[in-house]
């Protein structure tokens, strides 16, 4: 297999930053025409201009960062300045593990809201609860922040102290908790056993995925006896991506044989395709992936590998469609620059580009009320100077981003459940090897 130091971010599905993949590569610098360096010298005299003559003193390094950035998004979305501290957290999400409290929070009401705090961690142990809303951080007021900058006055050094202020349904009044700060670890995949079928979450692909998908299925085979396990269901809604080389090493894990993604450049002669290894982890079990709007890039490298080698079915709805590569170019003081440089093909050849990853079987996820309304679908092919996918069609990629919390409500997730049981029946289930259609 090729193996490459790479990363593969996915992003702009929920209000987050976009991102994809970033690979340390030398690039061929072209000298500049004589009338771009007028145009330079327009630029460096409205700099010097609105220095000197902006109503009030601008920031200079605000200045430039913001011309750095306007350059870069209008040539597409996922092309962006990182200054140091961007960079650095780029790096922490990677990574997989940071020093924070151990919660999983969202915005509500203008407050933070956990979601669940993560067993035996700082926040647990001081006896934070779900449900609870966090007011103030050390003292001061949480409305007027964003949930990033939130998280960001959350995270800190490792031992170090924070105080937060809780509302919690039922109290009379704020309680306030003091949290030490400790090396957090972030499950990358989640799974439990449904009765006779492994289920499986990938939630990013971080440098943790691969070895806690090792553990769930390690787990599962323990717990359900190989002639009674049906199969296992992959979850990749709501992933929004993360490193390559997980991505590839994931879509190894269920594949025998064959290539697993390839990326092509400017250059036609630009290509790299990274091939799966002999052996199957899961001993030729039957495989549900489940997709919809909130899965992309790196998880819809690892749908688009499984569903054109027909090791998989995949269930759901249209994946979000970003199959663009970016480079990440290392710059000075720590910076950061992402450039868009490829885009990335699945096996058969096909760009997800703007048109994302079509399931075999369209399962439509209802909405609840409190949601009938909004918008909650997420596509590349709705952000603004997207590159246009060589298969772009008029339909575009995405699709609702929506997935209950409770399991029971899941239409996608049962709907495959009763799949590999047996319930429910279809063409596409289970697919035929024999038909896979790969690039030549």
């Amino acid at each position: 297999m090729v193996r490459k130091t790479s990363l593969l971010f996915a992003g702009a599905l929920m209000g987050a930053t976009a991102m994809g993949l970033f690979q340390n590569v030398s690039g061929q610098a072209v000298a500049a025409g004589s009338e771009t360096y007028k145009q330079l010298a327009i630029f460096g005299d409205i700099f010097e201009r609105v220095r000197a003559q902006y109503v009030t003193p601008p920031d200079d390094k605000s200045l430039v960062e913001n011309a750095i950035n306007g350059m870069l998004t209008s040539l597409d979305p996922h092309s962006s300045y990182m200054n140091a501290e961007a960079a650095a957290d780029m790096k922490v999400q990677t990574k997989g593990e940071f020093g924070g409290l151990g919660i999983e929070v969202t915005m509500e009401d203008e407050l933070v809201k956990v979601i669940t705090p993560i067993d035996d961690t700082p926040a647990a142990k001081a006896g934070v609860l779900a449900g609870d809303f966090i007011s103030k951080i050390n003292n001061d007021e949480v409305r007027g922040l964003t949930l990033n900058d939130a998280v960001e006055k959350m995270r800190g050094p490792v031992n170090t102290s924070i105080k937060l202020t809780i509302i919690r349904k039922g109290a009379d009044k704020p309680i306030e908790v003091s949290v030490k700060r400790d090396i957090i670890k972030v499950k990358a995949v989640k799974f439990r056993v449904e009765n006779d079928v492994g289920y499986m979450k990938i939630a990013s692909f971080t440098e943790k995925t691969q070895d806690d998908l090792d553990t769930a299925i390690r787990e599962i085979k323990k717990q359900v006896p190989a002639d009674k396990l049906k199969g296992y269901v992959l979850d990749l809604r709501l992933n929004p991506g993360g490193l390559l080389d997980q991505a590839v090493s994931v879509s190894d894990t269920f594949l025998d044989r064959g290539e697993i993604v390839s990326t092509r450049g400017r250059d036609p002669k630009d290509v790299t395709r990274f091939d799966a290894r002999q052996g199957d982890e899961i001993d030729g079990k039957p495989v549900i992936v489940l997709v919809n709007g909130g899965s992309a890039s790196a998880s819809e490298i690892v749908a688009g590998a499984l569903q054109d080698h027909r090791r998989a079915t995949v269930v759901g709805s249209q994946s979000f469609g970003k199959g663009s590569v970016q480079t990440i170019i290392p710059l000075p003081e720590n910076g950061a620059l992402r450039l868009t440089t490829a885009l990335y093909y699945t096996p058969s050849g096909k760009s997800i580009q703007g048109r994302g990853i079509s399931p075999d079987i369209k399962v439509d996820q209802p909405l609840p009320d409190e949601l009938k309304g909004r918008d909650v679908t997420r596509g590349e092919s709705d952000l603004k100077g997207h590159i246009k996918g060589v298969e772009e069609n008029d339909e575009g990629s995405g699709s609702s981003a929506y997935v209950p919390p409770e399991a029971k409500d899941d239409i996608q997730l049962n709907y495959a459940l009763d799949l590999l049981r047996g319930v429910k029946t279809d063409p596409a289930f289970p697919p035929n090897p024999q038909k896979a259609v790969m690039n030549q």
